[in-house]
Parts: structure tokens; C-alpha cells; sequence
């Protein structure tokens, strides 16, 4: 454990561990940031589907039992 070369290599093989842990970081960040915002448009997409749904059952109820 006394030699130069074995003490670079541990450096070297650190450095490397800490920028892989970062990519690996930021890359699963930036890929849960995308995904709550795809989530995001999806509920809101939905919401809108099921309010359209709401007003044509309701159109529907209020034609079928003549109440206005």
C-alpha cells in the first residue's frame, strides 16, 4: 500500500465511482422529473374526459326523464 501506482489507482477507481454515481443520479432526477410532469397531463386529461362524460350523462338523464 506503500507504492505510488496503487494509490492512483485508488484515486483514479474513486473519481470514477463518484462521476458514475452522479450521472446514475441525475439521471434518474431527471427522469422522475418527466414523468410527474406526463402524470400531470394525464390527470388533467382525464378530468377534462370525465367532465364531458358528466354533462352528456346529465344531458341525457334530463332528456330521458323530461326534467329541465
Amino acid at each position: 500500500m506503500n507504492e505510488p501506482q496503487v494509490w492512483t489507482l485508488i484515486g483514479v477507481f474513486s473519481a470514477a465511482m463518484v462521476g458514475i454515481l452522479g450521472l446514475v443520479y441525475f439521471s434518474i432526477k431527471s427522469l422522475g422529473d418527466s414523468l410527474r410532469a406526463e402524470m400531470a397531463g394525464f390527470r388533467n386529461e382525464m378530468i377534462t374526459r370525465f367532465d364531458h362524460l358528466d354533462r352528456d350523462v346529465n344531458f341525457l338523464m334530463r332528456k330521458e326523464f323530461g326534467e329541465r
